[in-house]
């Protein structure tokens, strides 16, 4: 088979597949379906990729670059997260901030792609195309994952109670409290208080403290109510609110047992 057959080949089987609904490609399914050196298919890929079709994510991972990403170079992650997490052999969940936004929380896009995984940690990809952050974390439970349908298929994404413990646990990381409070008062709406109690089930003292104040705070005492049951009974240390800030000193609320060693903005 010549390059050039190759090349035509190649455009026509990512074609085939995206006419199936699917955005990614790895070097070893291209080389299972193509009889020549994977010396000529990389090349055959490099034009390819050149007429921005096709795009490389991690080594011997592409996705495939439909006419309205043209100009960009890119697709959306949310159409080839699910194929990057099985082709790296990953457990995930899309979180924090992306997670806020497919449910409805947050008033714009994030500029970065935010994807919870365990351990060993997975390097970030970033580039003038594409930002994608891995955080880790130690467990989660699978009724704490749900289903959200994109145009290839489902991906998994943190509920909406879980999102909330982890906008709170990793907030110093994704730009302080004052950055999650708005989106927290967003994301309230798609929690129940069922749910919650679930979630928290899995939480650890400060999670539950920190996050019953911050609910308290924007007027939903129902929820607040659920972990601060988890919490009466214990004998509770006292926690500054965040983490950001190296003062750990600040006003006392005796209820939470938080210091408010930081100016939040409610």
């Amino acid at each position: 088979m010549t390059k050039e057959s190759t090349y035509n080949y190649i455009e026509d089987f990512l074609n085939e597949i995206q006419s199936k609904g699917r955005y990614a490609v790895t070097l070893d399914e291209l080389k299972n379906n193509f009889k020549s050196s994977e010396k000529a298919i990389l090349q055959n890929i490099f034009r390819i990729k050149s007429k921005n079709k096709l795009a490389q994510v991690r080594k011997e991972f592409y996705v495939i670059v439909s006419p309205q990403y043209s100009k960009r170079g890119m697709i959306p992650p949310t159409l080839f997260i699910g194929d990057l997490m099985q082709f790296l052999k990953r457990d995930y969940y899309v979180g924090l901030l992306s997670a806020s936004a497919m449910h409805g929380a947050g008033h714009q896009q994030p500029m970065q792609f935010q994807v919870m995984t365990k351990k060993p940690p997975l390097r970030s990809i970033k580039n003038k195309k594409l930002n994608i952050h891995f955080f880790v974390k130690s467990k989660w439970q699978k009724e704490e994952i749900i289903q959200k349908k994109t145009e290839t298929g489902y991906i998994n994404v943190s509920s909406p109670a879980l999102t909330a413990f982890d906008l709170v646990h990793y907030n110093k990381k994704i730009g302080g409290l004052n950055r999650i409070i708005p989106i927290l008062e967003d994301l309230v709406e798609s929690i129940n208080s069922s749910d919650l109690n679930k979630t928290a089930i899995g939480q650890k003292a400060p999670e539950l403290q920190r996050l019953g104040y911050l609910l308290e705070q924007l007027g939903n005492e129902q929820l607040a109510s659920v972990l601060y049951k988890r919490i009466k009974i214990k004998s509770l240390r006292e926690i500054p609110i965040s983490l950001a800030h190296k003062n750990r000193e600040g006003e006392l609320n005796n209820k939470w047992k938080v210091i408010l060693n930081s100016d939040l903005d409610f």
